[in-house]
């Protein structure tokens, strides 16, 4: 499906079903399929998608997982630690046809790269660090440990903290800005349709 438009993606995902008891501490929301389907249809332009092995890192209910697969990569590997998450994105998968290999791990965890294997390409959509700081860092090591590109889901001036902190381990090659819209999920939140603005960077390991 490598000719698809990014309309045709974000309708497809649209139809991915979220958390039915998401927890807060662990900033569990369905990322919106207009920012999954924009980050992926980005990758998808720079050849980083199609024909590749990709990784979605806490993948959820598999929004990003799926999206890569429905592009036509040629492996997809989603890991998360939540195994009623990883129920539903299996369920997730077979409605719209497609098989991503759904593995169950917490990050950090020294297993990752020999459970996983080498990708191509790692997206995702990371903690914040709203609720736990520094939740990012685990996945950003991850990443970056099975994959020379990265494309990830932070929060709007994230930024300078990203290029710091893989400074010696990659480059910062792009930021695309977003808007990640949240229907009300938890008691804290005052609003019922929550706006926060993100950055989807692009990172790529250095070489040694």
């Amino acid at each position: 499906m490598t000719g698809m438009r990014l309309k045709r993606l974000e309708m497809l995902l649209s139809s991915v079903k979220g958390f039915p008891s998401p927890s807060a501490r662990h900033e569990q929301y369905l990322t919106p399929p207009d920012l999954a389907a924009r980050l992926l249809f980005h990758a998808h332009m720079r050849g980083d998608i199609a024909e590749k092995r990709v990784c979605d890192l806490g993948c959820g209910t598999g929004i990003l997982a799926i999206g890569a697969a429905l592009l036509g990569a040629a492996e997809v590997v989603g890991v998360e630690f939540d195994p009623r998450a990883l129920q539903i994105a299996s369920g997730n998968g077979k409605e719209l046809g497609v098989f991503p290999r759904f593995i169950e791990l917490h990050l950090p965890n020294p297993d990752l790269a020999s459970l996983v294997g080498p990708c191509d390409t790692v997206v995702m959509n990371p903690p914040f660090g709203a609720q736990e700081p520094h939740a990012d860092r685990p996945f950003i090591d991850a990443a970056l440990s099975i994959a020379p590109v990265i494309y990830g889901i932070f929060n709007a001036g994230s930024r300078d903290f990203v290029k710091a902190y893989t400074e010696e381990r990659a480059k910062v090659e792009e930021v695309v800005g977003g808007t990640l819209s949240m229907k009300r999920t938890f008691s804290f939140h005052a609003k019922d349709i929550r706006e926060t603005p993100v950055e989807i960077i692009v990172l790529r390991r250095r070489m040694n």
